[in-house]
């Protein structure tokens, strides 16, 4: 059980982060776009989407790692010897370890910062020199990572990897929301979810294998493994089109521009859609400083999405249940390396798949509904599992199979709407509601929420499990519902929405309108 136990440390940080309203005339009817899907956008997006695999590769290869005894021995032989021996500990305290927590969660800290840079690569340089620079900086810190010698190289390398994610999350949410037609932007902007449910299910394949090879230096190829999405990402990013808006917003070469549009949108009537990128850039350009601008009232709920969206991700409780997942699994009967392999694969496909339904679906059904719908699951999956926990599993002993057949059946139910809700909706809104004169700044702002209470989640959860118990779950299905209520309020529908008319929603909103309505 100890080694069970000790791999599902890296369930601790699974959780697995923007555009404009421009303050343009409002024009009374919707102005829509001419053109349509190309293969071009679609290879372009893929491209740019490989960014999600690198962030899921390392959410599903780090806690893997740490909990492979021979890394445990090389770097934190304490905490080895500690866990090993205590065989009195509660079920809720097992991995209580802060020590392990520090190290897996610095790579967040990191992020946080490096995506504030990015705010002004991304403005200045483009969104494509964002999106070289996270794939490369990822790249040197897999390097580090598997060459490590000591606890300081294994530090910078994971230092390295926040650089990395912070830079390609900033920036590739961004550049995937700019490119796409207004009609598909959901469903492309979903793909960057989908590829780190997929980073995530080949992070846990990998450790599956790499724990079994003999001599101790299978995390070596756990974590050096993570250089392969990003050589893809960082050699695809050289061969990326620039989008129009940064086009417009950096060089003012309309007519560059104008070739491009044309190109991504299939159809040489692209005038109107020039127009308003022009209107919006020169609106852009007169601002000096996006990030004191977008505290000024007419970006307020622009600014309060931004803060409350990663915000909430972060509590949708999807720690606690893939915490549990594994024993589960073993509980029923399996031993631990097949509790752990169908624990990744269950988790992995019913993510995976459901955030392709995310995909399907967001264009058509709205962003609320599934924002709505999946709160709903996520919140009943909560009590009832623990409900089921509090009555069923005390301190010490285990769950009957029945309630645990019961229970992963309602992991399932959580997981699949996490991952078609608050997984890629939580990086699609912030992508899509900015203006073009704070986009950069408001994005990086989204990504740095996201890192900074990824990292306070990740920190605070296991000492939450051991004192709250099963009340942990009741706690975030008490989140859950205050999101989903927040939602409801005040989130208006973006969908099918032009990116440079998405002003229009705020201002047609029944709460926004009072603030956005009113000159500043």
């Amino acid at each position: 059980m100890y080694k069970l136990i000790s791999n599902l440390k890296k369930k601790q940080t699974e959780v697995v982060g923007t555009t404009m309203a421009v303050e343009l005339p409002i024009a009374k009817e919707e102005r829509v776009y001419n053109g349509k899907i190309t293969c071009f956008v679609i290879l372009s997006c893929m491209m740019a989407a490989t960014g999600g695999i690198i962030f899921g590769y390392d959410i599903g290869i780090s806690g893997g790692v740490t909990s492979m005894v021979p890394f445990l021995e090389k770097f934190f032989p304490e905490v080895h010897i500690k866990m090993k021996q205590d065989t009195n500990i509660s079920n809720y305290c097992k991995f209580d370890s802060q020590l392990l927590t520090t190290f897996t969660s610095s790579l967040y800290i990191a992020g946080l910062i490096a995506s504030l840079f990015a705010s002004s690569v991304t403005r200045a340089f483009g969104r494509k020199p964002s999106i070289l620079i996270g794939g490369a900086a990822f790249l040197i810190g897999a390097a580090l990572g598997g060459a490590a010698l000591n606890i300081y190289m294994l530090i910078l390398g994971r230092v390295m990897l926040g650089v990395g994610i912070g830079f390609a999350n900033q920036s590739i949410p961004l550049y995937l929301s700019e490119l796409a037609p207004p009609r598909y932007r959901g469903a492309i902007n979903t793909g960057f979810q989908l590829c780190v449910a997929i980073g995530v299910l080949s992070a846990n394949l990998i450790n599956f294998a790499t724990e079994k090879i003999k001599g101790g230096w299978g995390w070596r190829i756990s974590l050096v493994m993570a250089a392969v999405p990003a050589s893809m990402l960082t050699l695809g990013s050289l061969f990326l089109p620039e989008t129009p808006n940064s086009i417009i917003q950096r060089s003012k070469d309309h007519h560059k521009a104008k070739l491009m549009l044309q190109r991504i949108r299939g159809t040489n009537d692209v005038q109107q859609e020039l127009e308003d990128l022009v209107e919006a850039s020169n609106v852009s350009n007169s601002i000096k400083h996006p990030f004191k601008n977008i505290l000024h009232r007419k970006y307020r709920p622009q600014l309060v999405m931004a803060i409350a969206i990663p915000f909430f991700q972060q509590f949708t409780g999807i720690n606690v249940i893939s915490f549990y997942a594994p024993i589960l699994f073993l509980t029923i009967g399996l031993g631990e390396s097949a509790s752990l392999l169908l624990s990744a694969i269950v988790a992995g496909v019913v993510g995976t798949t459901s955030t392709f339904i995310s995909m399907l679906m967001v264009d058509k059904l709205g962003r609320r509904v599934l924002f709505i719908s999946g709160g709903i699951q996520m919140f009943l999956s909560q009590v009832i599992v623990g409900s089921i926990m509090a009555t069923q599993l005390g301190d010490h002993g285990e769950i009957s199979k029945i309630y645990a057949y019961l229970i992963l059946g309602l992991i399932c139910i959580y997981v699949a709407g996490f991952a078609w809700s608050w997984g890629p909706l939580g990086w699609l809104i912030p992508s899509e509601i900015f203006q073009l004169e704070i986009r950069s700044a408001a994005q990086s702002i989204s990504v740095a929420v996201n890192f900074l209470f990824t990292f306070i989640v990740a920190q605070t959860f296991l000492s939450m499990l051991c004192h709250f118990k099963s009340g942990t779950f009741f706690f975030f299905g008490g989140c859950v519902v205050v999101m989903t209520v927040f939602v409801y309020l005040l989130l208006p529908e973006t969908r099918n929405v032009p990116i440079e008319q998405m002003d229009r929603v705020w201002r047609e909103h029944i709460f926004w309108k009072r603030i956005v309505g009113e000159k500043s």
